[in-house]
């Protein structure tokens, strides 16, 4: 099998993120995926995991967590989701994406031990994750950080056992919103939490630690309790910040990421880190790693004059955070043009209004290029109620064409929403 016919091969497959999930979470079960990997031979107990869920911020800190986890000397492997342009991206070994080769190989000896124990159709995600565990099992990585797909208790990726579990925050996403919605969310959070083995929250809410307590942890170390960002300043092309951890202290810390919220996620890695390591990290190690980390497609400029930030911010607490940076980092004098395209499962009105849609000269509404996009004209309507002047282009580059030839090159183009329309946008930003 090589790639394309691995590609070929996960295309044949039912897809929860290019589709929706019927059903409710009662309904799930991972005890398929567990009976799969003891097929496989229990790949992911080879190796220490540190498991990684929670509604915003959990790739950011996974990628924080790769980085200091590479320069202490280790080798990390890193499984994240979704992906921008390519499947193989979500796959990571020592710091670089994994070569088609190895991801077809990874694929093969999945279906290879589907067919042998007769196994029927599999999910793509329950796929890519069982080759991505196999993989790092076959190379011997050192650590896996593996971030969760959805929720937790029953992700498939849960068949992990956590060395040290990481929630970044709990909120208002693949759920309806109704009565008990937070405490449903993080019960399914916590379940990724591994007895007698700790657990860092990026929150103190006490519903949430008293649901992670009842998972019989050694330690629920929580931000603004046990750590916390003592300070956090706008630099030059990134974040000043000043954490303090159970274990250390650590001031004059240079995130390279725009945005409020990185320090926060920030923060949570370096705590992660350092209970993984039950030791604290040395400044040498925190600055280094802080300096080299990067996470595509979050509050990332892709193009300059006009200038044209890219973010995947598709929930309303990510959209709260995108408009709170592009006020503090890259507001400015000028004009704000913004393009949008969403999946369904989200609420299009709460996500504009989080984003201040009507402060943006002309927001620009697009179909996201998934079988799950929202149409443009329904994105329009949540626009013009959120108080905005509207153009409606239906077709992706071309929304996004269209934003950056209203733009004088001072001006500053945001792109929010679905990865699928970050991916596009990317992929043109050469030709602007």
């Amino acid at each position: 099998m090589d790639y394309l016919e691995a590609l070929d091969h996960l295309d044949s497959l039912i897809n929860y993120e290019a589709m929706p999930r019927a059903g409710a979470i009662e309904g799930l079960s991972l005890e398929p995926m567990q009976a799969f990997m003891v097929a496989l031979g229990d790949p992911q107990l080879s190796y220490p995991v540190i498991h990684v869920t929670g509604t915003n911020g959990k790739g950011s800190t996974a990628r924080m967590l790769e980085s200091i986890l590479t320069v202490m000397g280790l080798r990390p492997g890193l499984y994240t989701s979704p992906h921008l342009h390519e499947p193989r991206e979500r796959i990571r070994i020592g710091g670089e994406t994994i070569s088609e080769e190895d991801f077809a190989l990874a694929i093969a000896d999945v279906v290879r031990v589907e067919d042998v124990q007769g196994l029927g159709p599999r999910t793509w995600f329950d796929t890519v994750t069982s080759a991505a565990l196999l993989l790092f099992g076959n190379e011997a990585v050192d650590v896996a950080i593996v971030e969760v797909g959805m929720l937790g208790r029953f992700d498939s990726t849960n068949v992990v056992r956590a060395d040290v579990a990481v929630v970044t925050n709990v909120g208002l996403d693949h759920t309806d919103g109704s009565d008990g919605w937070r405490a449903r969310v993080a019960s399914e959070k916590a379940g990724i939490v591994e007895a007698g083995h700790p657990v860092v929250s990026g929150e103190a809410d006490d519903e949430l630690l008293g649901l992670l307590e009842a998972e019989s942890p050694s330690a629920v170390v929580a931000m603004d309790r046990d750590y916390a960002v003592v300070q956090d300043q706008i630099a030059v092309g990134g974040r000043l910040i000043h954490v303090s951890t159970p274990r250390g202290d650590h001031e004059d810390v240079f995130v390279r990421l725009h945005g409020e919220h990185q320090a926060s996620n920030a923060a949570t890695a370096i705590a992660a880190a350092e209970e993984f390591f039950d030791a604290a990290l040395t400044e040498e190690v925190i600055t280094e790693a802080f300096d080299t980390v990067t996470v595509e497609g979050r509050l990332q400029v892709a193009h300059r004059s006009p200038l044209v930030v890219v973010d995947a911010a598709h929930n309303a607490p990510a959209a709260e955070a995108l408009a709170q940076a592009v006020e503090e980092e890259f507001g400015g004098g000028s004009r704000r043009f913004l393009v949008i395209g969403m999946q369904d499962g989200r609420d299009p009105a709460a996500v504009l209004e989080a984003l201040d849609a009507s402060s943006y000269e002309v927001v620009v509404t697009c179909t996201a290029p998934t079988p799950r996009g929202v149409e443009a004209e329904v994105l329009a309507h949540a626009a013009q109620a959120a108080g905005a002047r509207v153009d409606v282009v239906a077709d992706v580059a071309s929304a996004l064409n269209h934003a950056v030839s209203l733009a004088a090159d001072d001006d500053l183009v945001v792109v929010a929403g679905s990865t699928t329309v970050i991916a596009v946008a990317l992929s043109l930003a050469d030709e602007w």
